[in-house]
């Protein structure tokens, strides 16, 4: 058989990621990374991700007429059907039709999927998850999201918004979260929650090298692997803090799904061992006994490329 090459393309709240996948091995051919953070709305969103496609067509002597599908992985609520993505809070954008603006421009079939999900897909084909049926994959990034695997088939959900574990409540008068809501477990345990409260504490007169080393901008994994490894006082405390809520809303999963596997990803999973590390010994602590002596961990093999590699077999998925 042929090789066959689509695009895949994961795309959230601080970067978007583009890359050409041979299909059958998930090698990825060609890639481009752009930055999203400052790009929010729906005129900026896909102005970027129509230029980012221009961009990675441009890297490689592959041909447009090569590629098979376009697949979209989406930080939020996606209609998949229809190819909108309804609703996103990390790039701030509302019923953004997706599949239309990218159809239109490339004339490549184009499907899209939420972020998570797809990333569950790559990691279901081609790594961690490869001879498991029964898993959520859980990342946690700009935000905290999940996708939920029974049977070997991803569920979705009556309204397909299923697996957002990054919206269980774990404080009914906690803090406000990006959707709206309050005391959600994405306010208390993504990267950029822990940048918040880093950056609330510094603003209060406490001392922190992450002031030298982020330059008081945006803090990255990298700052704050940095500042642990430093043993910063500040730093410590509220990674700590978003450890041990990480481990409420994983030890809910566990006791109200009881799955096999948990693959856990995103930056701060991938870039910090001891924050992987403590966020497991969290959960099972947190947990049923049987489901914390049954349930197994693994990292996230496909590391940042999990997400593109599951969008490039999107067109797979909806046959």
């Amino acid at each position: 058989m042929a090789t066959e090459f689509s695009i895949g393309i994961d795309l959230g709240g601080t970067k978007i990621l583009a890359a050409i996948v041979n299909e059958k091995t998930g090698e990825i051919i060609a890639e481009v990374k752009n930055k999203t953070k400052k790009e929010k709305g729906e005129e900026k969103i896909a102005k970027i991700l129509l230029d980012t496609i221009d961009e990675l067509l441009a890297t490689t002597e592959i041909k447009k007429e090569e590629i098979k599908s376009i697949g979209i992985g989406l930080a939020g609520q996606v209609d998949r059907k229809n190819g909108v993505l309804l609703n996103s809070p990390n790039i701030n954008c509302q019923n953004l039709e997706v599949k239309k603006i990218v159809e239109e421009k490339f004339s490549i079939p184009t499907y899209i999927g939420n972020d998570v999900e797809v990333a569950t897909i790559g990691e279901m084909t081609f790594g961690a998850g490869k001879g498991y049926s029964d898993l959520c994959c859980i990342f946690i990034g700009t935000g905290v999201g999940s996708s939920i695997v029974q049977d070997g088939k991803i569920r979705k959900g009556y309204t397909g918004s299923a697996g957002e574990i990054g919206h269980i409540i774990v404080d009914s008068n906690g803090r406000v979260c990006g959707c709206g809501g309050n005391g959600c477990l994405e306010a208390y345990a993504s990267r950029s929650a822990i940048e918040t409260r880093i950056l609330g504490a510094i603003k209060k007169g406490r001392k922190s090298i992450i002031t030298d080393l982020s330059k008081l901008k945006s803090i990255s994994t990298k700052h704050i692997k940095q500042a642990l490894d430093a043993h910063d006082e500040v730093v410590t405390s509220y990674v700590n803090e978003a450890i041990q809520y990480l481990g409420i809303g994983i030890a809910s999963v566990m006791n109200f799904y009881n799955p096999e596997l948990i693959i856990l990803g995103g930056g701060l999973i991938q870039g910090i061992d001891e924050f992987y590390i403590q966020t497991i010994k969290s959960a099972r602590a947190k947990s049923l006994p049987v489901c914390s002596n049954s349930t197994t961990f693994k990292k996230a093999e496909l590391g940042d490329y999990s997400g593109v590699v599951g969008a490039s077999l999107l067109r797979w998925r909806n046959k």
